[in-house]
């Protein structure tokens, strides 16, 4: 059973007794001025094995001591009591049991109230005593040598004690810790968190290890240092908690190493992302989303993809020191930053940057501008108009960076990154991915732009190529579409004619030529000249195809597919002939549509192949709907099912042609069909009667 505490200075709680004493078992052993044995403790009987009935009132050095050392042992008691000289060392004593123990005795004489002298013995097993002194030893050598920073806090979490690496960690010395709390010690850590932290190990006894806490010390104020910390809570052998240990050690530069590793890392993930998301078309302005969606919010808070607007013409530009930047918004994305959206340059909208223009310097130059901290005197500079520099401001607007996208050795335009809500500035690390990012999307973006302008031009000579006709002639109500391909691919060689002939008769042309891009629309465009010129000699259809196919042969090897009739508002009839192309449809009143039975033939330009004419019945009111393989083909569906699909379309009531026309388009051809569509309808009008 322990003690009980006792009342401590101050009024303060009981203090409960420490643990050390009993650790090392200290027996007390007190002799009168004979030598007799008249106090023997408990631990006395422990140490030497006589129990106190036997040991009192005999001599201790009968007893205790071999007879080898007797002489020795009288001198001493005599020196200690005759001379009031304590002696200590270590004595092989002899315990009952027979055995020898090496003790370690302190030996001091006593005088009572009645002037009687009495010699106190207090002993202790030596090894024992050797082992707390190793201990002892080896933790203040550690504790004095440790790199690492260690200290002692009491219960009210107060330096009791800081080795000299901690002293060197937090620049202040020893006595400025004692008696201070964290706080006081240290106010610029998160102490709120270390207390609380450090209660809990005090409550719980479970340790805190390697928890990092970021911070100032007066060893280094201007700069904040990252730490592994760890708590231990301090227990006695008998349970009373006597505070906490801690360990500190400094991890800023394996922290910083970390740090940098993650931030490679992310870079690696963003690049990735981007590969895979910049450039799935060759949109110019989907290429250019697609690059504004990679960097916000990775990166920024606000992006923006501008192009000089001679790039995006398809000329080359050049600016000199004193010209202005004439740029082309391309996209604009933003991250929870209405204010800042506002100031952007709308997407599609032209804007003109002076010569004094951070994006106009990014662009002259070919290199990267970066404002790490934006300054009021910058916003007129990063911003379009001094009301879109309100609004930057209002916005909060606090680092800038743009960076130029750079394809083929020429400069297309900029990255322009702004951040308002990420409040770190752009940092080296950063310029490096927006570099990076920027480099892969040029080229994307180099790419779409080029295929623009060549699709451009081809759809301009396409359309060029593609006749205007009046929407009645010689009989017929006509109305005609060209739609273009959808998704990336290039425009491709569908036309249609229509072209009067002597008689009031009209021919209707429908081809297709294989391929895609200018050369397809060039091929097409002689083609069609080929098939009017034809015509005007009134030639039968079947004879105009082989005309046309040997034409076809000696144009590159070209192939095409054609539906050539010829429509006789006289004798009520249209006779056709057909080269590899899909059947027209025949509408008639009161009865369901119908493919024409006709002989598919060859495609133009196989050669070595007659094609024959069919002649077929048309009526007033009767329509007939010729179309290219765009309108129907689809690569998820069979083609019976599709032109089942058109045929439904053109059942019911007798509808205007425009409206029919716009109809089968908007149903039939899919926004990402990657081929073109020509599409003629003709309606026999009611006064041929």
């Amino acid at each position: 059973m322990s003690a009980p505490g006792f009342p401590a200075a101050g009024g303060e709680e009981s203090v409960r007794p420490s643990g050390l004493l009993d650790v090392l078992s200290m027996a007390s052993v007190v002799l009168d001025a004979k030598g007799r044995i008249v106090l023997w403790s408990p631990q006395a009987e422990q140490l030497f094995g006589y129990p106190a009935h036997e040991a009192l009132g005999e001599y201790a050095a009968r007893i205790m001591v071999h007879e080898q050392h007797l002489d020795l042992v009288i001198k001493l008691f005599a020196d200690v009591m005759l001379t009031g000289q304590s002696w200590a060392g270590a004595f092989p004593i002899r315990r009952k049991d027979g055995t020898t123990r090496l003790v370690e005795f302190r030996n001091m004489r006593l005088l009572d109230d009645h002037g009687e002298v009495y010699a106190l013995g207090l002993c202790a097993d030596r090894s024992t005593v050797r082992r707390l002194e190793r201990d002892v030893a080896l933790s203040t050598r550690m504790i004095a040598q440790s790199p690492i920073g260690l200290a002692v806090l009491n219960t009210d979490l107060r330096f009791v004690s800081v080795n000299p690496a901690l002293e060197q960690i937090n620049g202040l010395p020893a006595k400025d810790h004692v008696g201070r709390s964290i706080r006081e010690v240290l106010p610029h850590l998160d102490v709120d968190m270390i207390e609380a932290e450090a209660r809990q190990v005090l409550e719980t006894g479970r340790p805190l290890v390697d928890r990092q806490t970021v911070g100032r010390t007066p060893a280094d104020p201007l700069n904040e240092r990252v730490w592994s910390m760890s708590l231990y809570r301090l227990d006695d052998t008998v349970g009373t908690v006597l505070g906490l240990a801690g360990s500190v050690v400094e991890i800023t530069e394996q922290h910083r190493a970390s740090v940098e590793a993650d931030a490679a890392r992310r870079r690696l993930q963003v690049i990735a992302d981007a590969s895979a998301r910049i450039g799935t078309t060759l949109e110019l302005d989907r290429t250019a989303r697609e690059l504004a969606d990679v960097a916000v919010p990775e990166l920024a808070d606000i992006a923006a993809v501008d192009l000089l607007d001679a790039v995006v013409a398809g000329r080359r530009s050049s600016l000199g020191p004193a010209e202005s930047a004439v740029i082309r918004a391309l996209a604009v994305q933003a991250d929870s930053a209405p204010e800042a959206l506002r100031a952007a340059d709308p997407p599609g909208q032209v804007a003109r940057y002076g010569p004094d223009r951070l994006v106009t310097e990014c662009v002259r130059t070919g290199r990267p501008v970066m404002v790490q901290q934006v300054q009021p005197g910058h916003l007129p500079q990063i911003a379009r108009s001094p009301e879109a520099a309100e609004q930057l401001a209002r916005a909060g607007v606090h680092s800038y960076l743009a960076v130029p996208l750079i394809a083929r050795g020429e400069v297309l335009g900029a990255l322009d990154l702004k951040r308002t809500n990420n409040p770190l500035p752009f940092s080296e690390d950063d310029l490096l991915l927006a570099r990076e990012l920027a480099a892969r999307a040029a080229v994307q973006i180099d790419n779409a732009r080029w295929y623009q302008n060549a699709r451009n031009t081809a759809l301009t000579l396409q359309r060029s190529l593609l006749p205007s006709h009046p929407s009645v002639t010689g009989g017929l109500e006509v109305a005609s579409r060209y739609q273009p391909a959808g998704g990336t691919t290039e425009v491709g060689g569908d036309w249609f004619d229509v072209i009067p002939l002597g008689g009031g008769k009209t021919a209707l042309v429908v081809g297709d030529v294989m391929g895609s891009g200018i050369n397809a629309a060039a091929t097409m465009g002689r083609l069609r000249t080929a098939t009017n010129t034809l015509a005007s000699l009134d030639l039968d259809p079947a004879r105009l195809l082989e005309h046309l196919d040997r034409i076809t042969e000696d144009l590159d090897h070209s192939i095409a597919t054609c539906v050539y009739a010829v429509h006789d508002p006289e004798l009520r009839q249209c006779r056709i002939a057909n080269a590899g192309h899909l059947p027209p449809a025949r509408l008639r009143p009161g009865q369901p549509p119908e493919l024409l039975e006709l002989p598919t033939g060859v495609p133009l330009g196989v050669g070595g192949v007659a094609f024959s004419t069919t002649t077929v019945d048309l009526e007033p009111g009767d329509r007939l709907v010729f179309y290219t393989d765009g309108l129907v083909e689809t690569r998820q569906h069979p083609l019976d099912e599709r032109l089942d699909a058109l045929l439904s379309l053109l059942e019911g009531p007798d509808r205007p042609l425009e409206e029919v026309a716009d109809l089968l388009l908007r149903t039939l051809h899919q926004p990402d069909n990657s081929d073109d569509v020509a599409l003629l309808i003709a309606r026999v009008q009611k006064s041929c009667h």
